[in-house]
């Protein structure tokens, strides 16, 4: 385990039986009241960021927007909102994916982003990949690149990681952290 591995590992929460009994939540807030964990992850995603050539960071709500902006600020790039319906004004795209009980739909201005742009979407866990998976067909769709996906936390035992492959088409999975 890498030094920041630990420095991460040592701020992030264990929150038995929340939002149900059965579930160990990871609480990554004291990470971000932590300033030097904070900077050492936003300068680990800038990292990718700039390793993969992204020239737009996508940020999934809400926790991506969090982590994505400080990273896009820190890389220089542009930083775009990946909202729940209906919170955006003016045109969007909008990609409906399915959860484990029900459905949920995303959307992006269909203007912040073109073909000339390579995506990195963050975010602060994979679990399942629906949400990533999503993500990623409405980047395709508004014409850019996939750069990649950068979380800081993979929860493995989800399988997320083999749901998004195919996503993907051969841009990288970044996970800081692996779990389980």
């Amino acid at each position: 385990m890498t030094d920041i591995q630990r420095l991460l590992l040592s701020r992030i929460r264990d929150v038995a039986d929340y939002p149900e009994p059965g579930v160990m939540f990871k609480d990554i807030t004291p990470l971000l009241a932590d300033p030097e964990a904070f900077t050492a992850l936003t300068e680990a995603l800038a990292s990718i960021a700039e390793d993969t050539g992204a020239t737009k960071i996508v940020g999934l709500e809400a926790r991506g927007f969090i982590l994505g902006a400080p990273v896009a600020v820190r890389a220089g790039l542009g930083f775009i909102p990946v909202r729940k319906a209906g919170k955006l004004p003016g045109a969007t795209l909008s990609q409906s994916y399915d959860l484990e009980y029900g459905s949920a739909e995303i959307e992006i201005h269909a203007e912040d982003l073109s073909a000339e742009d390579r995506v990195l979407v963050v975010d602060d866990v994979l679990a399942t990949g629906g949400t990533a998976e999503a993500s990623l067909q409405l980047v395709r769709r508004a014409k850019a690149q996939v750069a990649g996906v950068a979380v800081l936390m993979e929860l493995a035992f989800l399988n997320g990681r083999a749901r998004l492959e195919p996503a993907l088409d051969g841009a990288p999975l970044h996970a800081l952290l692996t779990v389980g």
